[in-house]
């Protein structure tokens, strides 16, 4: 099978009790404690329901799950961090740094996809939580999936030792380097950073302070012919590196993002980017500001093959 960086098929949970989680926000600069609890739900919901159903009049296969009240999971709504998906059928389960965020996975919810799609192996990596360390999915991890590269900046979150079992795992080959926001705090997540596509990738390269390790990213991008759209610290802080190409079904391009990361693009840049697909967005504001992550953030993409 042909791997492609880009699927039609997305998994996203619907959230119950979205909101700040304390034991996150210690890692993640991004996180703004905002409104009261039902309120911030009650708005999340929303802009969870309009972001899948632009993904959905736009083409896209989105299997909506809802959480469970109940344990409770405030960050549920953003999978892509204890789950990836793969061409050849294997499903990756990750470890955690947060306790609560551990509770988000559930057997059922790879149950129900299993109705539908090939699982071949499940490779379960949350063991690493019992040594404290830790490598969050596609957070930690930008994959080039076509090149068969994982980018990775180093946090807290995400652990070397984990990323060469899953390259070992893969046959995916490691860049790992330092990040750091304009006040020199390390990045949580690589996804925060760095987007990247087919044929492009959005990047912060200001976040890579060494220069060293910068020249490798970018050499890695260009031997792989990505066009590099850099973007500034202040479009980062708009989540404008948390993009996501995805594929509608008849196989369009389209670059999902949230509204205050389209906001923040220059003309030229999404002239850029357009040339790689059609850049869709909604507004998810209460979510991004509470749960400090976006669109990318939100949706787990489902690579597994169809059963036949």
């Amino acid at each position: 099978m042909t791997t492609q960086q880009s699927t039609s098929h997305l998994l996203m949970i619907r959230p119950v009790s979205f909101g700040f989680n304390e034991q996150t926000a210690v890692s993640n600069a991004f996180q703004v404690k905002q409104g009261g609890k039902n309120e911030v739900q009650e708005k999340a919901l929303i802009e969870f329901n309009n972001l899948v159903t632009v993904l959905r009049n736009n083409g896209v296969d989105v299997t909506v799950i809802d959480d469970t009240p109940e344990p409770h999971t405030p960050d549920s709504i953003f999978p892509n961090n204890w789950v990836s998906f793969h061409s050849d059928g294997n499903i990756f389960l990750y470890p955690m740094q947060a306790n609560n965020r551990r509770l988000e996975r559930r057997e059922d919810i790879i149950n129900q996809l299993e109705d539908c799609f090939k699982v071949h192996h499940i490779v379960d990596l949350s063991r690493f939580e019992q040594d404290h360390k830790f490598l969050e999915g596609t957070g930690s991890m930008v994959l080039d999936r076509i090149g068969k590269i994982a980018y990775a900046c180093i946090s807290p979150r995400t652990d070397k030792d984990v990323l060469a079992v899953f390259c070992e795992q893969t046959g995916y080959k490691a860049i790992c380097f330092d990040a750091i926001d304009e006040h020199g705090k390390a990045i949580y997540h690589t996804n925060v950073l760095m987007c990247v596509g087919s044929k492009f990738a959005v990047i912060c390269l200001d976040s890579i302070p060494n220069p060293n390790e910068r020249t490798i990213v970018i050499e890695s991008l260009q031997t792989t012919r990505k066009e590099i759209i850099e973007i500034s610290f202040e479009q980062m802080n708009q989540f404008a590196g948390n993009m996501l190409e995805v594929q509608n079904k008849n196989g369009e391009a389209l670059i999902v993002m949230s509204q205050s990361a389209f906001k923040s693009l220059t003309g030229a840049q999404k002239t850029t980017l357009k040339k790689y697909g059609e850049l869709i967005y909604s507004n998810i504001n209460t979510i991004e500001t509470n749960g400090g992550g976006s669109a990318r953030c939100m949706i787990a993409e489902v690579h597994l093959p169809f059963e036949s």
